[in-house]
């Protein structure tokens, strides 16, 4: 799992962008403006930064010559702009890729696989390797593998979201709103209960399984798991 940053002022295609992304069972965070993306960027722990040229504040080509006083993160430069000295000018400020909107998002996925593996050995990604705990159940957010007292489980990205969520924020109940805009996303439209589903889906993989009563169920208000 990669962990990117989308600096994208047109905030339709930053969303759609962040769904594929996410799909992909990556991490995702986003800024509409160039300070801010430039503020995330240099604070943050990425993998690999999408970054639009054309942005309030501070343009792309100035986040990047910024950043890469700092950072050798990858960038892919994101652009309505395919003129040859734009590209040429993204390039010499340290970008490692360049895509011209409209992109075919396939083709944006591939691109990033490249640049990922290419930068597959960074100590940044390395520093970045968190692992949750709770009663014998290990989840590594990076490896996207979750474990009971030593012993593999296998779940879904959705599964794997949720049984995250909580356990970044146990011993606090989180309301059902609260897990869907996490596992789901902010536009999902389905069934409401759709967290209920997925709890029953976690309880019999692994508290039925192993005899772990890992998620607690706060009536009226939602789930939490505690220590």
């Amino acid at each position: 799992m990669s962990k990117i940053l989308i600096v994208e002022d047109e905030e339709k295609i930053a969303r759609f962008v962040e769904l594929e992304l996410r799909h992909e069972g990556n991490e995702v965070e986003k800024a509409f403006d160039g300070r801010t993306g430039l503020e995330l960027a240099l604070s943050g722990a990425f993998d690999l930064i999408l970054l639009d040229v054309m942005l309030p504040g501070l343009n792309g080509l100035e986040v990047l010559r910024r950043l890469r006083n700092e950072k050798d993160t990858p960038v892919i430069m994101l652009t309505a702009r395919d003129a040859v000295m734009d590209k040429v000018s993204g390039l010499d400020a340290g970008a490692d890729d360049y895509i011209t909107k409209p992109f075919a998002i396939e083709e944006l996925l591939a691109r990033i696989r490249v640049a990922l593996k290419k930068h597959g050995g960074s100590s940044e990604t390395a520093a970045r390797t968190e692992q949750l705990t709770v009663r014998g159940v290990a989840l590594d957010c990076d490896r996207h593998e979750v474990t009971v007292n030593g012993e593999p489980v296998e779940l879904t990205n959705r599964e794997f979201e949720l049984l995250k969520t909580l356990m970044k924020n146990k011993n606090i109940v989180l309301d059902r709103e609260k897990l869907m805009n996490e596992v789901c996303g902010y536009d999902y439209m389905g069934e409401t209960n759709i967290i209920d589903v997925y709890v029953r889906y976690l309880r019999t993989k692994i508290d039925d399984k192993y005899g772990v009563k890992l998620i607690t169920t706060v009536r009226g208000v939602g789930y939490s798991i505690k220590d």
